[in-house]
């Protein structure tokens, strides 16, 4: 659904940003219909292959229902306590657009300056389809001078969420902040892994490394052979959020938490000599451009060879990458190197990605971002 500007020969006519145009051979054979932004690397965004169709009201209303239609084949996904991601930008065919939706409030991102010229038709429409008490709009950091968009952080429709907002999920509750939380508020990608990491680190000590506000130590701390979990961020606000999960779901008498730049923290490992059960490694998106790939897979490689040398034999590795332009084999690999280093053996279990409702198009793997390996480290 990207046409980059490099990709172009010509302009014919003189769009402006936010222009519908068509995009078409040198032969001059339709391809596909998209939205202009001559501010943006990504000149074109394409949003329908069909030279019918025009990317009108009814063409933005039939994709949100296709979204929408797709999250409640599955009810736990669209509970009314729940949290769950209704719209998932180029996955869901409406590149540029995500929707979050934490109980009665939706968070919408937009990161299209075309769509961001098109936002009181896009909720309107949602506010038809998902009758939410309020929305919030949160904006994506970098994107306001990769596009040329203007968009501030704010209300856009109904009451100011609470803070903290209270979803379910798992069978647990957690508090989160949509208005100044990381991300859209809650790691919700990462719901599947958070359950599937609780089925493996069943007792003993665990380390849950850039912890943010407790999503995976509040489930695994559940299991009543986990004797004790120590949990480290940067975040002060992140480790509020977390203590007051770990209360809220009584296990705070099982977690410590500590602030602390994780990165530099985690090279003091070896010299603490604790030995760790089970370890979690999720940290936040290390490339966010191609040119800082190197340095991103050398932060991946440290983590995890600290990480494994900390393991008893026989321990688990929950490692997870949330850069897209680390390739799921790159990980793979990377891990791989770490193993070697640390002279440890590594059996994977599980290769899993992120959940049901942040599905990937096929005609766009770039945004298959998050790789999450639960490994046993002998």
């Amino acid at each position: 659904p990207w046409v980059f500007a490099g990709a172009v020969q010509r302009i014919e006519g003189e769009p402006q940003a936010g222009d519908e145009v068509a995009l078409v051979s040198e032969r001059g054979e339709f391809i596909a219909r998209g939205l202009f932004n001559p501010d943006s690397n990504i000149l074109v965004r394409l949003y329908s292959w069909d030279a019918n169709e025009g990317l009108d009201e009814a063409f933005w209303s039939k994709r949100l229902d296709e979204a929408i239609e797709l999250r409640r084949r599955y009810p736990e996904y669209m509970a009314a306590n729940g949290g769950c991601r209704v719209v998932g930008s180029e996955g869901d065919g409406v590149s540029g657009l995500t929707v979050d939706r934490y109980g009665e409030w939706l968070l919408v991102q937009i990161t299209s300056r075309a769509l961001a010229a098109r936002k009181d038709l896009l909720v309107g429409l949602l506010k038809e389809k998902l009758s939410p008490a309020g929305m919030w709009l949160r904006t994506e950091k970098g994107i306001r001078e990769a596009e040329g968009l203007e968009l501030q952080d704010g209300l856009i429709d109904g009451p100011e969420p609470p803070r903290p907002l209270f979803i379910e999920e798992n069978g647990l509750r957690y508090g989160i902040d949509i208005v100044e939380g990381q991300k859209t508020g809650f790691f919700l990608d990462q719901r599947e892994n958070r359950r599937a990491a609780a089925r493996h680190l069943q007792s003993g000590k665990i380390l849950d490394l850039f912890c943010y506000s407790g999503g995976f130590s509040t489930v695994v701390a559940k299991n009543p052979e986990v004797k004790e979990i120590l949990a480290v961020d940067v975040s002060e606000g992140a480790l509020r959020l977390a203590k007051g999960n770990a209360e809220l779901n009584d296990v705070a008498a099982k977690i410590r938490f500590e602030k602390a730049d994780v990165f530099k923290w985690i090279e003091t490992l070896p010299e603490q000599g604790t030995k760790y059960d089970g370890i979690i490694l999720d940290p936040p998106k290390m490339a966010r451009h191609k040119k800082s790939l190197p340095e991103a897979l050398r932060a991946y490689h440290k983590l995890n060879r600290l990480a494994m040398e900390s393991l008893t034999p026989g321990g688990i590795l929950v490692s997870c990458s949330c850069s897209g332009h680390v390739s799921r084999e790159l990980f793979e690999s990377t891990l791989a190197d770490a193993a070697a280093t640390a002279k440890r053996r590594v059996q994977i279990l599980e290769s899993r990605g992120p959940a049901l409702d942040h599905p990937t198009s096929l005609h766009c793997l770039e945004n298959h971002y998050l790789k999450c390996l639960i490994c046993r480290v002998l």
